[in-house]
C-alpha cells in the first residue's frame, strides 16, 4: 500500500499560527504566537513536509505574513508549500526564490488560469494548484466567493499543465473534526492523472488509516492535517508509523 504524505498545516493570521473553522477568519482559534518555533515542532516529529497558508494574503490577494514564513523557512530544513495571496508571477517568482519549495495557486488558477499554465511551464515540478470547494462548487478570494465552477471539471481543465499536485478541500469539514469527504475527494482524484492531496476535516488516527485503505491506487497521495493535529486527537508518531505500515 502507498503511504500518504503527511502535510501538517500552518495557517497563519496576524503573524500566529491559527485554526479556523469552515475558513470563517472570525471564527479563529489560536495555537501559537511562534510559528517558526511550530515549524520547528513539526519538523523534529518526523514529518516529511510543511504546509503554510497566509490566511490574511489569500483575502488580501496580496502577501501579508511575509515576515512569519520567513522565518519558518529559516527555522526548518524540511520542504514548505505555500499559499495565500500570491496571484502574480513576481511574487511566485519571489517565494521559489526564497526557499519555498512549492507555491500553491488557488484563486489565481480560478481568475488567471493562463497565470498557472505560465507558471507551472517556468517552475516545473513546483506548483500546486488549490481547489477549495463548498458544496462541490469551487470558491475563491479566502473562501469568501463561491463559482458555478465544478471542482472535478476544474482539475480537469488542469490535467496538462504539469501541476505538481492538486489540494482539494472541503471547506465545509475544515476545522470541523467531522472526517475528511473521502467520496468528493475521490471523486476528484478519479477525474485526473495529477498527485491529490486531501484537505479538510481530518479527525482522528483511524480516520487516516480508512483514507489511506480506500486510496490505494488513486491519484490521492497526501493529506493535509490541521485542528485535529494541534487538539492532540492525533499522535504525530502513531500518525507517521500507520501511513508507513
Amino acid at each position: 500500500m502507498t503511504a500518504l504524505t503527511l502535510y501538517p498545516a500552518i495557517d497563519l493570521k496576524d503573524g500566529q499560527c491559527v485554526r479556523l473553522r469552515r475558513g470563517e477568519m472570525d471564527d479563529a482559534t489560536v495555537y501559537s504566537s511562534a510559528p517558526a518555533a511550530q515549524a520547528q515542532t513539526w519538523q523534529d516529529a518526523g514529518f516529511p513536509w510543511l504546509h503554510v497558508v497566509d490566511l490574511n494574503g489569500a483575502f488580501a490577494g496580496r502577501p501579508v505574513n511575509a515576515s512569519a514564513v520567513a522565518a519558518i523557512l529559516r527555522a526548518v530544513t524540511i520542504p514548505v508549500q505555500l499559499g495565500g495571496g500570491i496571484r502574480d508571477m513576481s511574487a511566485i517568482e519571489s517565494w521559489l526564490t526564497s526557499g519555498v519549495r512549492r507555491v500553491i495557486l488557488g484563486s489565481a488558477a480560478v481568475n488567471s488560469p493562463e497565470l498557472v499554465r505560465e507558471a507551472c511551464r517556468a517552475f516545473p515540478g513546483r506548483i500546486v494548484i488549490g481547489i477549495d470547494a463548498r458544496n462541490g462548487k469551487v470558491t475563491t478570494q479566502g473562501w469568501a466567493e463561491t463559482s458555478p465552477l465544478d471542482a472535478s471539471d476544474m482539475a480537469r481543465s488542469f490535467e496538462d499543465v504539469g501541476a505538481a499536485a492538486i489540494i482539494y478541500t472541503d471547506i465545509g469539514r475544515d476545522g470541523m473534526l467531522s472526517g475528511v469527504n473521502i467520496e468528493q475527494t475521490l471523486a476528484l482524484a478519479d477525474a485526473v492523472h495529477v498527485p491529490v492531496i486531501a484537505s479538510g476535516g481530518v479527525a482522528d488516527l483511524q480516520n487516516l488509516i480508512d483514507l489511506q485503505k480506500v486510496s490505494a491506487g488513486t491519484m490521492v497521495q497526501g493529506v493535509i492535517l490541521g485542528r485535529a493535529l494541534y487538539d492532540g486527537r492525533i499522535n504525530p508518531a502513531q500518525a507517521l508509523a500507520a501511513m508507513s505500515a
